[in-house]
């Protein structure tokens, strides 16, 4: 396309955005102005009356939604109107609402928002419809709407102006509504279960309770400087030893990363506590959760993602995370012993690591490289080792793993749980050994947090803890192949710079 030809096609569009504002203006000089109207009676949405239409067909109905077509046919013309439900046609006649009220409807533009008062009934070609006998124009649309906007090439637009993305793409609306109804689910199924949702602060002090690097700001009340929450963990936690014996959260938290497919700066998680339970019984919670989820929203517990089928309905897998890696990449580490082998090994297999990484951290490098992309079926990877793992229980047996999973689908962590560390001086001694990594260079590396500590020495009971990635299960649920497809409005970089 030629700048010529690009720079005609702006000044038509603004000629046309400058037609609406004259319309408006005129509308406003006769005392017609739509923004003074303050509300509209609406008694039915769209698929309502379709789906009632045996009940509804001869009664008065009254509707609002914006205008999506028009045909003007002389003195009877028809309007497409889209409301929250759908779209549904109405018929708009000259003899039915008056010369100067038809006159003004004629005049309405794509875009338009206007209520409809009339009759229900079907069209010759059998099409639910309102006969009109009252159209009123209740907001001016100034701007113009595209042709076909999902179609642009420039996607990224979709994602900055979602509003307009909602009001052209129906199956975008659709992902909204049934991420809605995902959470929905989730939460009535955790009430059910008698667990309790509360809400704990966004601002702290020491982000700790994930390996992340956090936002920072400061507060000028205060005069001090805070952290966004990485984790809901430490804070859940609290609860728990306070006495709440069920608790869950899902809220956004902040983690000042890279952006791709699956990762956003802000993401939706959820993380719940219970006493007196262990890992095991995360993962019988989990298993029934994300069947319950997938059966009530979608209808089924076999869900189709990118062209391949996952069942939710049969038993979940379950390996180690040492025979995971063994089956992939065929390198058993219950025969490396020492550091020096592990290191041996990953060097053989260029995977790079460095000098402050041991056994168990080299082991999940294996595990990241060989074994992750394989876990499509929903599998629970158990025994993760307790370097890379500072707030769960160690294994009676196996003191270098923890009771841990991590839960897998299409080859995505979907879920991290534990048996929960409550052992204070343990806890303080892998602080320690955080702050150390963090002084060698790891910036996701964590600090002691003496408040949590202090909780813990106040006594915790035996406690399972779980966290999901909220957006990823939408993802899987609606079947979006970015992350950006499920936040109504993802962190996008400024195009003011």
């Amino acid at each position: 396309m030629s700048e010529q030809h690009v720079n005609e096609q702006e000044l038509d569009i603004n000629q046309l955005r400058k037609v609406r504002r004259d319309k408006l203006a005129a509308l406003q000089a006769e005392g017609k102005d739509p923004f003074h109207i303050t509300k509209y009676d609406q008694s039915h949405y769209s698929q309502a009356i379709k789906d009632q239409y045996e009940t509804l067909e001869g009664t008065d109905v009254s509707i609002a939604g914006r205008i999506m077509a028009k045909r003007l046919m002389g003195k009877a013309s028809f309007v497409t109107l889209q409301d929250y439900e759908g779209r549904i046609q109405a018929y708009v006649a000259l003899d039915t609402i008056g010369e100067e009220a038809y006159e003004d409807f004629k005049k309405f533009d794509i875009g338009d928002i206007i209520g409809v008062k009339g009759e229900v009934f079907k069209t010759k070609m059998g099409e639910v419809s309102v006969r009109a006998n009252q159209v009123i124009l209740l907001t001016k649309s100034l701007q113009i709407l595209p042709e076909k906007f999902h179609g642009l090439t420039n996607t990224e637009l979709r994602y900055r102006q979602r509003y307009v993305d909602l009001i052209m793409n129906e199956e975008v609306r659709e992902t909204f509504i049934k991420r809605s109804k995902i959470i929905s689910s989730i939460r009535r199924y955790l009430d059910d279960q008698g667990f309790l949702e509360v809400e704990t602060p966004f601002l702290m002090t020491n982000a700790g309770g994930a390996a992340a690097r956090p936002f920072e700001t400061r507060s000028n009340a205060l005069n001090e400087d805070f952290k966004l929450r990485i984790s809901l963990e430490l804070y859940l936690k609290r609860l728990i030893v306070g006495g709440l014996d069920r608790v869950y959260e899902i809220g956004r938290v902040f983690r000042n990363e890279g952006i791709s497919t699956r990762h956003n700066p802000e993401f939706t998680l959820m993380e719940l506590y219970q006493a007196y339970t262990d890992f095991q019984g995360m993962m019988d919670l989990t298993e029934n959760l994300f069947r319950h989820v997938a059966n009530e929203v979608l209808g089924t517990g076999v869900i189709t993602y990118n062209g391949v089928e996952m069942d939710l309905n049969q038993p979940f897998g379950v390996m180690t995370m040492v025979e995971a890696v063994k089956k992939y990449s065929g390198v058993d580490f219950d025969q490396i012993k020492t550091e020096e082998e592990a290191k041996a090994l990953a060097k053989e297999h260029h995977i790079e690591f460095e000098p402050r990484h041991k056994k168990g951290d080299i082991l999940a490098m294996f595990f990241d490289e060989y074994a992750e992309e394989h876990l499509v079926q929903p599998t629970f990877i158990t025994e993760l080792p307790v370097e890379i793992s500072p707030l769960a229980k160690r294994c009676p047996d196996k003191p270098e793993y923890t009771e841990r999973f991590e839960f897998f689908m299409n080859g995505w962590e979907m879920a991290n749980a534990f048996s929960e560390l409550n052992d204070p001086i343990d806890q303080r001694e892998r602080f320690l050994a955080q702050e150390a990594l963090l002084a060698a260079g790891d910036e996701e590396a964590s600090t002691t947090d003496e408040d949590f500590i202090n909780a813990l020495e106040v006594g915790m009971p035996p406690t399972g803890g779980i966290g999901y990635g909220i957006d990823r299960m939408c993802m899987l649920l609606t079947d979006s192949k970015s992350i950006r497809d499920v936040l109504l409005f993802p962190t996008l970089k400024s195009t003011d710079k």
